[in-house]
C-alpha cells in the first residue's frame, strides 16, 4: 500500500508540473499574440495614413499644378484643338 501511495503522489506531482508548464507556455504564447496584434494595429494605422497621403499626392489639382509649374504645360487655345473622329471600317 505504501508503494502505491508513493507512486500516486509522484503521479500527482508530475501532473501538477505538467499543468504548470502548459499554463506557462499558454501565457507566453498569449503575450506573443498580443505583441503581434499590437504590431498589426500599428501597421493598419500606417497603411491608412499612406493611403491618405497617396490620395493627396494624386489629386487632380496637384497634378495640374505640377504640370503647369514643372513641365510648363498649358491648356490649348480653341484654334489649336483638333478633333479626331473614329471612322468605322466595313468588313
Amino acid at each position: 500500500m505504501n508503494k502505491l501511495l508513493v507512486v500516486m503522489i509522484l503521479a500527482v506531482l508530475v501532473s501538477a508540473v505538467g499543468v504548470i508548464e502548459a499554463k506557462h507556455q499558454s501565457r507566453k504564447r498569449f503575450v506573443a499574440l498580443q505583441a503581434l496584434e499590437k504590431v498589426r494595429d500599428q501597421m493598419n494605422v500606417e497603411w491608412g495614413q499612406l493611403q491618405l497621403e497617396q490620395g493627396t499626392w494624386a489629386t487632380h489639382s496637384r497634378v495640374e499644378r505640377l504640370a503647369r509649374e514643372k513641365l510648363h504645360m498649358v491648356n490649348p487655345k480653341m484654334d489649336e484643338v483638333v478633333i479626331v473622329e473614329q471612322v468605322e471600317q466595313k468588313p
